[in-house]
C-alpha cells in the first residue's frame, strides 16, 4: 500500500483562496469551493477562472460543493447567512435550501447530490459561534435530505458532522463526525430515511476527519484536518496512513487539550503553515482515477498525487 512523504506531493493552481473542497470530473476539470464568493475551476490543461457569485450575502463563505448536472455548483454557506445556494456558471446566485423540516438552517458544511437526485446536507452544529462544539463528546451536528417532497432532518446528535456522501452502491451514507473522530455510516431506506448509525473506523489522537472519498476496492480514504493527515480504511475496517504532514510536538499539545477540554479553532489552524497547508478535501479524477488531489483550508493551491488505487466514479463523473 502506498506511503508518501509531504515533499513527493506535487500542486496545481495558484491564487485560490480557503479551496476547503474539490471535486474531479472526466473531463479534466476540477472544480474548488474559494472564499472569495465562488469557486475556481481548472482545466486539464491547466487552465484556471475564478466564477464569483453576483450578489452573494455579506458573509458568504463557500465550504462544500455539489456540482449539478447542468454544470451549476450547489455551494454549501459556512458564514451565519447559511443555506445552500446554486451558483450557475455565469456567476447568478440563487438561495436553493434555506431550512429543513420548517427551521432555518444553522450555518451549513457541506451539501452532496446522490444518483436519485436526492441532496444530503451537513450542519456540524447549531451553536453559534461553532467553537463550542470542539469539544470532545459533544454532538449536536445533523445531516438533512432534500428529494422531491421536502427537506428534512433524517440524523441528529452526531460528533461535528463533515462531509457527507451515498457509496458507490447507492445503499449507504456515510459521514465524517469530525469532532467524534470517526467515520460512520447510515443504511438509506427506500423513502429516504436512515437506519441506524454503524461505525465504519475509529481514529486516534490529533485525527479529525473532514472530507472523504471511495476507491474501486471497497475503500475509503479520509483526510485529517489539524494533522494534515490521509488515511486509507479498507472494506475489513483496517486503517493504512497513506500521508501525513504535521509535527509530532504539536499533535500531542493538540492531543491533550482535547482531551482535556481546552481545543479551539487555533489548534485546527496549526496545520495551516504546513506544506499541505491542513488538507481537508479528497477527490479522484485523471483519465484513469488514479490521480488523488486534495482541498485545504490553508492553502492558495491544490495538492496532488498518484494512486495505486483507483478511486470509485463520483456521481458527477460525467457532468
Amino acid at each position: 500500500m502506498l506511503t508518501l512523504e509531504p515533499e513527493e506531493v506535487a500542486f496545481i493552481g495558484q491564487g485560490m483562496s480557503r479551496p476547503e473542497c474539490v471535486l474531479a470530473t472526466e473531463s479534466g476539470d476540477l472544480f474548488a469551493s474559494d472564499s472569495r464568493g465562488g469557486i475556481t475551476i481548472t482545466d486539464a490543461a491547466g487552465r484556471q477562472r475564478f466564477v464569483a457569485a453576483s450578489t452573494p450575502p455579506a458573509d458568504f463563505l463557500p465550504n462544500g460543493i455539489a456540482l449539478m448536472p447542468d454544470r451549476s455548483v450547489l455551494i454549501a454557506n459556512l458564514g451565519l447567512s447559511s443555506g445552500v445556494w446554486r451558483l450557475t456558471p455565469d456567476g447568478s446566485l440563487t438561495l436553493e435550501i434555506a431550512e429543513a423540516d420548517g427551521i432555518a438552517l444553522p450555518p451549513v458544511n457541506f451539501v452532496g447530490l446522490d444518483g436519485a437526485g436526492r441532496l444530503w446536507v451537513t450542519v456540524s452544529t447549531r451553536l453559534v459561534p461553532r467553537q463550542g462544539a470542539f469539544q470532545k463528546g459533544y454532538g449536536d451536528g445533523f445531516i438533512a435530505v432534500k428529494d422531491a417532497r421536502s427537506c428534512r432532518i433524517v440524523a441528529d446528535g452526531l460528533g461535528f458532522t463533515n462531509e457527507a456522501i451515498v457509496d458507490p452502491s447507492g445503499d449507504w451514507l456515510y459521514v465524517n463526525e469530525t469532532i467524534a473522530q470517526r467515520t460512520s455510516r447510515f443504511q438509506i431506506r427506500s423513502n429516504g430515511s436512515l437506519g441506524p448509525r454503524e461505525t465504519v473506523a475509529e481514529y486516534g489522537p490529533a485525527t479529525f476527519p473532514d472530507g472523504f472519498a471511495f476507491d474501486s476496492e471497497g475503500g475509503v480514504w479520509i483526510v485529517s484536518v489539524g494533522s494534515n493527515r490521509v488515511i486509507r480504511v479498507d472494506a475489513a475496517g483496517e486503517t493504512h496512513l497513506v500521508l501525513e504532514d504535521c509535527d509530532a510536538a504539536e499533535m500531542a499539545d493538540l492531543s491533550l487539550a482535547f482531551d482535556e477540554g481546552r481545543f479551539d479553532r487555533d489548534m485546527i489552524d496549526i496545520a495551516n503553515h504546513r506544506r499541505l497547508g491542513n488538507i481537508s478535501s479528497i477527490a479522484f479524477g485523471g483519465p484513469d482515477l488514479k490521480t488523488v488531489y486534495l482541498g485545504a483550508l490553508g492553502n492558495d493551491r491544490i495538492a496532488t498525487f498518484r494512486s495505486q488505487i483507483a478511486g470509485a466514479r463520483p456521481v458527477h463523473w460525467h457532468f
